[in-house]
């Protein structure tokens, strides 16, 4: 079976289990139109968003699943886009843009709620098409509270670590490529690079990406046991558990604010620092902050899709979504969320000493992004083998994206 075969099936499986999935606000019918919304979020944060939505008293129906891509792909191909698709991946949206898919979001959002670096823009692409309805921090190390955590870097041992995702595997080890990047050569080149300026095999690139295979050459078991465990172990920690790091085995975490979801009661006996001194290599002064979002576009061209995005988009909805899913938002006008470990996250966002830099990854066209995904877990089978051959194949992958392909800009930026 071929690998474009095997992806056409995984699209037409994901689409069958997930079409139909959402239910109608409260009082809706189904002689009603609904707004269709298609988003990354499943299972209880599915239910809690859904408790937003139904807020809104607009009549709608929901899609989730972590593999928003490929069902956005299989619906627009099919000519049934939903109205509103929330996706990670900020480089899929500018594709859309390019074909000119997505409608304009003026005089739904305020601009002046959303700094740097939640509205980046592309070349020769009208501004105004996406806006951010989540954001996370990365760029941290989280610990039990009861293990304090060294002052360097910590030995492959300590850490949890797991590539498993539904959607597509091998982003956590990305996360730790993206930030010795952003540590090491600074947020000027992290920017050049994620937007594909700088070359994979360019230097930065390739000391980031061997700092790190170097941390997993670290492994006790002369077979790779360890490493080859964690590129089996799903992101999520085990099933009904409290994430990877209250699994048992490891003590430190590199994983973004929304690893707190998987702690579950446990959330409370987790803390974090900045990841800086804690990266192979280091420790390292921080230069900057990376960050995700997911971002909503707009397909649908019905008022009821344009008020329902309004209101996600607003500071009342931004509120409430907060307020209800745990979420943290990008709406600078949301005033910090409350806790401990929660203001310290908001600090973050908000601090202006270093800039905020987008998940590289998220900026990327998305078959780069996939090379990148794939030189990850090829990175971690074969930890020995010199980088710059898993990093060839992804420049190749990227010098054949088209020469007039729109790149993003302000992608790393201070918080106004």
């Amino acid at each position: 079976m071929t690998r474009r075969l095997r992806l056409l099936l995984l699209v037409l499986t994901l689409f069958t289990a997930t079409a139909g999935c959402g239910l109608g606000a409260p009082g809706g019918t189904d002689a009603e139109v609904k707004v269709t919304i298609l988003g990354p979020w499943a299972g209880d944060q599915e239910r809690r968003f859904k408790e937003v939505l139904d807020g809104f008293g607009i009549p709608y129906a929901y899609q989730g699943t972590a593999a928003t891509r490929e069902v956005l792909l299989a619906e627009v191909q099919a000519g049934d886009p939903p109205d509103i698709a929330i996706l990670p991946g900020i480089g899929d949206l500018v594709e859309y843009a390019v074909d000119r898919r997505l409608q304009p979001l003026k005089g739904l959002y305020d601009p002046a709620e959303y700094g740097n670096p939640w509205r980046p823009r592309a070349a020769r692409v009208p501004g105004d098409l996406w806006v951010p309805l989540k954001a996370d921090l990365k760029s941290v190390v989280w610990y039990r509270k009861d293990s304090a955590p060294p002052t360097g870097p910590a030995p492959l041992t300590s850490w949890c670590m797991g590539m498993v995702d539904d959607g597509a595997s091998g982003w956590p080890g990305s996360d730790w490529i993206e930030d010795l990047i952003l540590q090491r050569a600074g947020p000027v080149l992290y920017a050049r690079w994620a937007t594909g300026d700088l070359k994979w095999t360019d230097d930065p690139v390739v000391d980031a990406w061997t700092a790190w295979a170097g941390l997993l050459t670290q492994d006790p078991d002369p077979e790779l046991a360890t490493v080859h465990g964690m590129l089996r172990a799903d992101h999520r920690g085990p099933d009904g558990g409290h994430g990877l790091l209250f699994a048992g085995g490891c003590d430190l975490e590199h994983q973004g604010s929304f690893a707190r979801a998987f702690y579950g009661g446990l959330r409370d006996r987790a803390a974090f620092v900045d990841s800086a001194a804690l990266l192979p290599g280091g420790p390292y002064t921080v230069k900057g902050h990376e960050v995700a979002a997911d971002f909503a576009a707009l397909f649908g061209r019905s008022p009821e899709a344009r008020e329902m995005l309004r209101r996600l988009a607003s500071k009342e909805g931004q509120e409430a979504w907060g307020r209800t899913g745990g979420v943290f938002s990008a709406n600078a006008a949301v005033a910090p969320k409350t806790g401990p470990v929660d203001r310290e996250v908001s600090g973050r966002f908000t601090d202006q000493r270093v800039p905020l830099c987008l998940d590289a990854s998220d900026v990327m066209p998305a078959v780069v992004r996939d090379a990148f995904y794939e030189a990850v877990l090829l990175t971690m089978a074969h930890p020995g083998e010199p980088v710059r051959t898993w990093l060839r194949d992804v420049q190749r992958v990227q010098d054949a994206q088209p020469r007039d392909a729109p790149r993003l800009t302000g992608v790393c930026g201070r918080p106004q």
